[in-house]
């Protein structure tokens, strides 16, 4: 196993000792300690850890849920909370950071080593996710502008016309790409996909739908009924206006 990088920010220094003689012997590689949430920011952004072990309730004006915060905004890296504590109002405030994980103290190496390595893996597999995304982003910015989209398929890249797109539906973290009778799944949302689709070309009729005007043959409210007749979509209230202005109604 390949030594990972751990930042220590516990402002008891019996139990920081303690805990980063359990990093070593678990085979991890310490990068710096503090017992302050100002510290904890300087060193992260210093070190750029792979992981940062936070104690929740530090000394000084800010608090481990502050500096997890600062940390967040300025680098992606996973923090997992050390705790004491665990009443609701504390986990409530230390949600809000999207933290990686909760170790409650005491603990044993087992479940130091558990959350760290769980920790590490859904931060590996994240940075996958957006990698994908972003190389995908970037094909899609430079051919949208030639009336062509690639999607994501069982690991291909696959040219779409846009032309050719019926509709676009959400589907929590992702969205499907309707053409004919193929659907594409790729992760995105429906306001980075409306950006790269042909704004002349495509409305917006429902926060979970974007359909190709020219798709639309006909309406029977409150839905639209796609080419071919195979779908209703519904028409949501705060679209309706827009569209009706796009379809050239008499």
């Amino acid at each position: 196993m390949s030594k990972n990088n751990i930042l220590v920010i516990e402002d008891e220094a019996i139990v920081s000792k303690d805990i980063q003689q359990s990093l070593k012997k678990l085979g991890y590689n310490i990068v710096g300690s503090a017992a302050t949430g100002e510290k904890a920011v300087v060193l992260a952004l210093e070190t750029k850890p792979d992981l940062v072990l936070m104690d929740i309730m530090l000394k000084g004006e800010m608090s481990g849920i502050d500096a997890a915060e600062q940390i967040r905004e300025k680098l992606s890296i996973p923090v997992i909370y050390l705790t004491a504590y665990a009443d609701e109002s504390t986990l409530a405030k230390a949600k809000v950071t999207e933290p990686y994980g909760y170790i409650i103290k005491p603990f044993k190496e087992v479940d130091l080593h558990t959350s760290i390595e769980m920790a590490l893996y859904k931060h590996s597999k994240e940075r996958e996710v957006i990698k994908e995304r972003d190389f995908l982003y970037s094909v899609v910015e430079n051919q949208s502008a030639e009336g062509v989209i690639f999607v994501k398929s069982n690991s291909r890249l696959v040219k779409v016309k846009t032309s050719s797109i019926l509709f676009v539906e959400a589907l929590k973290d992702y969205v499907v790409i309707n053409v004919d009778d193929v659907k594409y799944t790729i992760h995105s949302t429906m306001k980075d996909i409306q950006k790269k689709l042909p704004a002349s070309e495509f409305q917006r009729i429902h926060r979970s739908y974007i359909v190709r005007l020219d798709k639309i043959i006909a309406i029977e409210q409150p839905n639209v009924v796609i080419e071919g007749g195979k779908k209703l979509l519904p028409i949501g209230g705060s679209y309706k206006e827009e569209l009706f202005k796009r379809i050239n109604l008499v």
